[in-house]
């Protein structure tokens, strides 16, 4: 009997009714399972190949947990701690995280909380039985949990101690009390006191010599590769704008991947990365004590200069039309402005990718800067401004005062990374020697001209940056 002559058989047996419902509905449950499956795994794919190092870190984790599971099947071991080593294995799951800098702060943090809750819940112990007796016992370790608990949960609202402690804090509470409470009916509180704390340790250590050793994770070149990258992103989209905002083609930008967006929203994922990276030994060219905390300031002012580029996008598709005057006039200045200015901030990109003192961004934000002042001595003219209609001429006076912003916020953002480089004691990039070129090469010399007044700029206002070929 085949498939099809069964369900008819059941549908005319059934005639339609609740049974045949059910099996109606049944019947794709098994396509739709498979399609799920499918769509894991090919999620699951996706993540690998994003990133290899989470797939490392899961055979990590697991190399992990079987090296502490042997205090179980290795009886010797087991005969040495007991049940106990069962905080060995907890550990590991608590403090293996993906990178070297986490994993080192939650161990550093479990195991000196373990060690002091420890120590003063069996000196608390001590106390309650010498003071207490046996009636003012439970009394005296009650009113020492509920003071040390309720202490330590409010030092955990400080902002210095939560960024670093808060994890230590936790457990300092976590372990007082359950030391200090089990040892009201354990004799052995010392004994106790000192197996938790033994496998808490090896937990702790075997997390941070597997997560070091095999393939580590450093939280710090992740934090140096995303604040050069935030930098990136927004020198690319100002290299394109001013030309997708005259409408001129063949130029070779696009501005269609607007990857700037994701500086704005980055403050937190700095701050947790800084706060990690402390933790992370001296690693690559990264010395221990590194200035950490300087690439928050290079990332505040980036997300600075992000937030007017992303009021500049909104300038992109406006409805009003500029008068062909206007646009004209201004759009050279501007066009030299963007280019400047994305130049600059691809450079000081790069310098803090390859960790050197580059001074070739100088040159780029000296060119915008001058021509920040021809875009000045243009607004100025009367003429291009006295037929205009106000509505027509708001967008462009809006998109001119932002650009100036934006010079003004790249100029800090220079600063902010040679402070860094400064205090980080980055290299000199070496200048490159000029070979003698070949008849039929062409070389670009850039001319800045510093003019002490207005006399014989030109009528387009063009920058004072000059680029010519020889």
């Amino acid at each position: 009997m085949t498939s099809a002559d069964f369900v008819d058989m059941e549908n005319s047996s059934c005639g339609g009714g609740p049974f045949g419902r059910v099996v109606r509905w049944l019947k794709p449950v098994p396509e739709r399972s498979w399609g799920k499956v499918l769509e894991a795994a090919r999620e699951a794919k996706k993540l690998g190949e994003d990133d290899l190092r989470r797939i490392v870190h899961s055979f990590k984790v697991g190399l992990a947990l079987t090296l502490v599971s042997l205090f179980y099947y290795y009886r010797p071991l087991y005969d040495g701690f007991g049940d106990d080593a069962m905080w060995a294995v907890l550990t590991v799951v608590v403090v293996f995280e993906f990178s070297v800098g986490a994993t080192l702060g939650k161990g550093i943090n479990r195991m000196l909380a373990t060690l002091l809750a420890g120590a003063l819940a069996v000196g608390v112990h001590h106390i309650s039985t010498l003071w207490g007796g046996e009636v003012g016992e439970p009394i005296l370790i009650a009113f020492f949990v509920f003071v040390v608990a309720a202490s330590v949960t409010f030092m955990r609202f400080f902002p210095a101690l939560k960024a670093r402690y808060d994890y230590g804090l936790l457990i300092f509470t976590l372990t007082f009390c359950l030391v200090s409470v089990s040892g009201y009916r354990e004799t052995q509180v010392l004994d106790v006191a000192h197996k938790r704390l033994s496998t808490i340790a090896i937990g702790s250590c075997t997390s941070i010599m597997v997560c070091i050793c095999i393939c580590p994770v450093w939280i710090g070149v992740d934090l140096h590769n995303l604040v050069a990258g935030n930098m990136e992103n927004l020198g690319v989209f100002m290299e394109g704008f001013g030309f997708e905002y005259f409408d001129i083609k063949g130029n070779g930008l696009s501005l269609s991947n607007q990857q700037y967006k994701s500086v704005l929203s980055s403050k937190s994922l700095e701050e947790t990365m800084v706060n990690l990276a402390r933790w992370e030994p001296g690693h690559g060219g990264f010395k221990f004590g590194h200035p950490w905390e300087k690439y928050l300031n290079v990332g505040s002012q980036t997300r600075q200069c992000a937030y007017k580029i992303e009021a500049l996008n909104t300038y992109l598709n406006t409805g009003i039309q500029v008068p062909a005057e206007i646009r004209s006039e201004i759009q050279e200045p501007c066009i030299n402005i963007c280019t400047e200015s994305g130049k600059a901030l691809k450079e000081l990109a790069a310098a803090l990718k390859k960790m050197t003192r580059s001074s070739s961004a100088d040159s780029h934000i000296a060119c915008s800067k001058a021509a920040v002042e021809s875009l000045k001595l243009l607004s100025l003219k009367r003429g291009i401004w006295k037929d205009a209609d106000l509505l027509e001429t708001i967008p462009s006076a809006a998109v001119a005062s932002l650009l100036i912003e934006v010079v003004a916020c790249v100029e800090k953002i220079a600063e902010a990374v040679h402070e860094l480089a400064s205090v980080a004691h980055f290299k000199t990039e070496q200048p490159q020697l000029l070979q003698e070129p070949a008849l039929s090469e062409e070389y670009h010399v850039a001319i800045t001209i510093d003019r002490n007044s207005t006399e014989g700029l030109p009528k387009n206002g063009s920058s004072d940056c000059i680029t010519t070929n020889v």
